[in-house]
């Protein structure tokens, strides 16, 4: 008896143990669950699947309904912040417990897709299709048709590959995700991404991701052209909130930037902000408003070649899907109208992280076109009728989410991210080569004499139709993708500055190639030197080797019609007044002799000669190349005795010069009173 009653009393008390566990189980569950919700609701769906994973691992096996439904929120959280396999396993819990719809089968094959199991996907996209009602929308029909063609496809598109060579950049790739890279720089030598690794700002670890909030890194090359161990960019430019997806303005001057405030009691929204850079330095970011829409997201910034559009990706009411594919007009004073890019780019699913080739192709990333998994790149190519797709394959493409293109000026080579292969779902750099064969022009617009001038523009027209208008970077560069069997003329134009024109004819070629020109622009307001002419010794007399240097004169004045020039020359202060101002008039009346004789107006020349009156001033560009000058210097006969013979020699031949400056530009403009 006494053996009996210990064991009932025993028995009795494991079931009391076991109730109470049940029930604080049951609490347990419901805590986490309210927590997950919350979470959810704001958008911290890493927070959200672990509390979702504490409910469902504390809910009893017996309540199938409870644990199918919290498996199916599980699977939500996983599948939005890239955790493929949980996903997956997820939403087969929630199959085996009964708590489906036509979404949990068509999310479950978009997850299979990543995970390259096309055969198991192709059932699941199936199965969504004929669990679809009368009630259901077209664009849930459309998605779950392109994901079983899709599911059809991507083994051949895997097969066949592509002319893609693409390789894992582990220099710039931590433990952490890495993606979006951009070029930049006077020439592509840096290199700007976003990152959560652990050196990004602020202590926090995110609610959405697990990780660190982004920031904005870099890499910069060094002399040897190597590229070197990315940091990150230690200003104001970034927070200790979320900032990444980045591009830059033509020019360079510009960071077009996605940006995730933090509120502990709202949900976050995502916004373009803007930052400028002074020298070296990146300033403050700053809110770019294109609408008064603040319950909407706006990210993933790109600024057309020709700096006249931004194009972004929202969520925003009017698209056509999930994320759109949205652009905005850019100009001096602001935004202007926005609008949606529309079919074909846009779908019933997500269009996210558009990049520009400076060709004008728009490369951007898509789950609602056909594709191999996650998101693919595609190619949009203008044309009379809008926009071609093109689905540039495997290995550019994968299972996994590709995104986040960026060129090495027009040759099919650069960067991307991509998350193939990682468990995580986080996202790495990778380098990518294409051997298009693809001819180029590349300029330089520079003051004549000076430096580059960076707000100058090229005018570019071609026989074959082509018309267009090019701004220079910040080194007064430019490069455009030019087409075989087309003769061009440029124009390079600035304010302030005569016109100069080049011609190219470009023929044939069987691989790459790049026609480099130069534009010298002369000053209106400045004298400018004619370098190289050349007298006999104490004569007036040109000698041969002036001709090439006048030459160009006379194209200049050719292409600039409407403009009269005072021609100088001048001496050094050996040799009287008197006769040095007589030798520099004489001189001064070879060159527009030599003008005139080759078609040039003589009432558009004025000759002057003035000796040694007016001594050289010396500007930054000359003072580089002569160390013991500086710049505003005036080399006066009184200075240049101060200095060393040999010093005292070199500026005696900077002021023995021939220069002309702008008198008019208004030849010719307007009619002659009898």
């Amino acid at each position: 008896m006494v053996r009996y009653y210990i064991r009932m009393r025993k028995n009795l008390y494991l079931i009391m143990i076991g109730v109470v566990s049940m029930f604080l189980m049951g609490c347990g569950a419901d805590q986490a669950l309210k927590k997950g919700d919350k979470f959810y609701a704001m958008g911290e769906y890493f927070d959200a699947a672990n509390q979702y994973k504490k409910a469902y691992s504390q809910t009893p096996a017996k309540e199938r309904q409870q644990r199918g439904q919290r498996a199916l929120k599980m699977a939500e959280c996983y599948r939005r912040i890239n955790y493929t396999q949980k996903a997956i396993a997820a939403y087969n819990n929630a199959i085996r417990y009964k708590q489906t719809d036509s979404m949990t089968y068509l999310y479950l094959a978009q997850q299979l897709m990543k995970n390259a199991q096309y055969k198991e996907a192709e059932k699941q996209f199936q199965t969504a299709l004929d669990s679809m009602g009368n009630n259901a929308s077209m664009e849930l029909r459309t998605l779950a048709t392109t994901g079983l063609h899709s599911a059809q496809k991507a083994p051949r598109w895997k097969k066949e590959g592509s002319d893609y060579t693409i390789k894992r950049e582990n220099l710039f790739n931590s433990r952490r995700a890495d993606y979006s890279p951009v070029l930049g720089g006077e020439d592509n030598d840096r290199l700007f991404f976003t990152s959560t690794r652990n050196q990004a700002k602020g202590d926090e670890l995110s609610g959405i991701t697990g990780t660190k909030n982004a920031d904005i890194f870099y890499s910069q090359k060094d002399d040897k052209g190597k590229w070197q161990r990315p940091e990150v960019i230690d200003t104001e430019l970034n927070t200790d909130w979320d900032e990444g997806a980045c591009c830059l303005s033509p020019d360079g001057r510009t960071m077009y930037l996605t940006q995730c405030k933090t509120d502990p009691d709202y949900p976050r929204f995502a916004t373009i902000v803007t930052s400028q850079r002074s020298d070296a330095a990146w300033s403050k970011a700053t809110e770019l408003k294109m609408t008064n829409d603040t319950l909407s997201t706006f990210a993933h910034p790109a600024v057309s070649p020709d700096g006249q559009w931004l194009y972004f990706v929202s969520d925003m009411p009017g698209g056509m899907g999930g994320y759109d594919i949205w652009r905005v007009r850019l100009t001096t004073s602001g935004v202007g109208g926005v609008e949606n890019v529309g079919a074909p780019i846009n779908t019933a699913g997500d269009e996210k992280f558009p990049t520009f080739r400076p060709n004008g192709d728009l490369y951007f990333s898509s789950d609602g076109h056909e594709g191999m998994g996650g998101l693919d790149i595609y190619i949009a190519k203008p044309n009379s009728n809008g926009w071609r797709i093109e689905h540039p394959g495997f290995p550019l493409n994968s299972q996994g989410d590709d995104f986040g293109m960026t060129f090495e000026g027009m040759k099919n080579q650069g960067f991307f991210s991509s998350n193939r292969g990682d468990g995580k779902g986080w996202d790495h750099i990778y380098s990518f080569y294409n051997p298009e064969i693809i001819q180029t022009v590349k300029g330089w617009v520079y003051e004549q004499d000076g430096y580059e001038l960076t707000q100058a523009v090229v005018y570019m027209v071609g026989n074959d139709g082509t018309n267009m208008k090019l701004s220079v970077k910040g080194d007064g560069s430019f490069t455009q993708e030019i087409k075989a069997g087309v003769d061009y003329v440029l124009l390079g134009t600035c304010k302030g500055f005569l016109n100069h024109q080049e011609h190219i004819k470009v023929g044939p070629v069987k691989k790459s190639e790049e026609y480099v020109l130069q534009f010298p622009l002369a000053s209106i307001t400045a004298p400018v030197l004619i370098d190289n002419i050349f007298y006999d010794f104490d004569k007036a007399t040109l000698r041969p080797e002036s001709a090439s240097a006048l030459d160009e004169l006379v194209v200049l004045l050719k292409e600039n019609p409407n403009v009269t020039i005072e021609l100088s020359a001048h001496t050094d202060y050996k040799g009287s007044a008197e006769y040095n101002k007589r030798l520099s008039q004489r001189r001064a009346e070879s060159v527009v002799k030599y003008l005139t004789e080759h078609g040039i107006e003589n009432e558009r020349l004025t000759p002057v000669g003035y000796g040694k009156e007016m001594p050289k001033m010396i500007r930054k560009k000359v003072a580089e190349r002569y160390p013991f000058l500086k710049e505003n210097d005036v080399l006066t006969e009184e200075y240049v005795k101060t200095l060393k013979d040999d010093e005292q020699e070199q500026c005696n031949q900077l002021n023995r010069r021939t220069e002309f400056r702008v008198l008019r530009t208004t030849y010719g403009l307007f009619p002659t009173k009898k």
